[in-house]
């Protein structure tokens, strides 16, 4: 069990920590910088990342047949090296077009880099070790927030915006892919023990669409991610429209990554003592919670600080149940797949999130 921690599990949590710094917490962080040196408007730039969380979901139930099928190395490895690609191309970018464009390839690459191409690989090598494992990578790389915000804000000051996206992408092409090659040749001869029997025809997983459980949770959590998609696409704009100066937003941002690594340690230790679907309760009132106290900040700064606790808490815990609901009622037998059906659905909501907050 150790040598799946330190061969797989730890090398995953390094590896996903930088990629979501570096291609999606990016964008927030990014977002005023591009508005005033790019000359689009703000909903012409979330535009964008809408386009990139749309690929990413349409990607992603092929990649998980693909990791169904053995080929997590490949789809894994395949992101972070695609991503780099883009994040160099992002660099030069002057047109809207070729903003577009790039994000376009950044959605591909997310699809097959981020939480959904992980945890999928992983339920698929560890089987019933998965959820600790997935725990633990979540765990860590809750600070992927906490590095970007503030990592960005000192490079664009320091060396301008298109540096700083070389940084990134030489960072993700150094240290990440590196250890997805590494890390997913051990995660493949854990599979050889662990990994169900993946259906070999397509039309059999596909049987899952006629159970209502599979809608339902498809339903909740899209609506979830939508509400963070407005929330965190738009999180520097919306503190500081709220009064809040430019490094005490960047500081709030920064902390809802803590936040979120705060409530999944939580539900670390309560997860024997009560059911996922109290979890589940628990997560939907804070996050209702941290609607209302944003929205108060104006009249009372210090709840700001509510909103960050309840907000990265409850959505942080998502991270982890998600997957977990998902093995739990419809089972691990044909995961990725599954999962990626369900993924569409969820990161949909956080497509539609920083369009329709735009025009709000």
């Amino acid at each position: 069990m150790n040598k799946i921690y330190t061969q797989i599990v730890i090398p995953f949590a390094i590896v996903e920590t930088i990629v979501w710094a570096a291609y999606f917490y990016s964008f927030p962080a990014f977002l005023p910088t591009w508005e005033t040196s790019l000359g689009f408007s703000r909903t012409v730039l979330t535009g964008a990342f809408t386009i990139s969380l749309i690929v990413s979901a349409l990607c992603a139930p092929l990649i998980g047949r693909l990791i169904d099928k053995g080929f997590g190395k490949q789809v894994f490895s395949g992101g972070t090296i695609l991503a780099v690609i883009m994040l160099l191309l992002l660099s030069e970018v002057t047109e809207v077009w070729q903003f577009y464009a790039v994000w376009f390839g950044l959605g591909i690459a997310m699809s097959g880099s981020l939480y959904e191409a992980c945890f999928a690989i992983i339920t698929h090598s560890l089987g019933g070790n998965a959820k600790r494992a997935i725990t633990i990578v979540t765990l860590i790389a809750g600070f992927a927030g906490t590095i970007s915000f503030p990592s960005s804000h000192f490079l664009i000051e320091n060396f301008g915006w298109r540096w700083a996206i070389i940084v990134f992408g030489f960072v993700v092409g150094l240290i990440c892919t590196p250890l997805v090659i590494y890390s997913t040749q051990h995660a493949k001869q854990q599979s050889k023990v662990h990994a169900s029997k993946t259906s070999l025809n397509i039309f059999t997983v596909l049987g899952s669409l006629s159970k209502s459980s599979f809608w339902l949770i498809g339903i909740t959590f899209t609506l979830l991610a939508f509400n963070h998609g407005i929330i965190l696409s738009h999180i520097l704009p919306i503190l500081f429209e709220r009064g809040l100066s430019t490094s005490f937003a960047i500081l709030v941002a920064s902390l809802i990554g803590p936040m979120q690594v705060i409530g999944r340690f939580i539900m670390l230790v309560l997860e024997k003592k009560i059911s996922t679907l109290t979890i589940c309760l628990v997560c939907f009132g804070s996050i209702f919670i941290a609607g209302w106290s944003l929205y108060f900040t104006n009249i009372i700064v210090v709840i700001v600080f509510l909103f960050v606790f309840t907000q990265g808490c409850g959505y942080g815990v998502l991270s982890i149940i998600r997957p977990t609901v998902i093995s739990e009622i419809l089972g691990r037998k044909d995961f990725g797949v599954i999962s990626g059906m369900l993924a569409t659905g969820f990161v949909l909501g956080s497509a539609m999130g920083p369009i329709l907050g735009s025009i709000i």
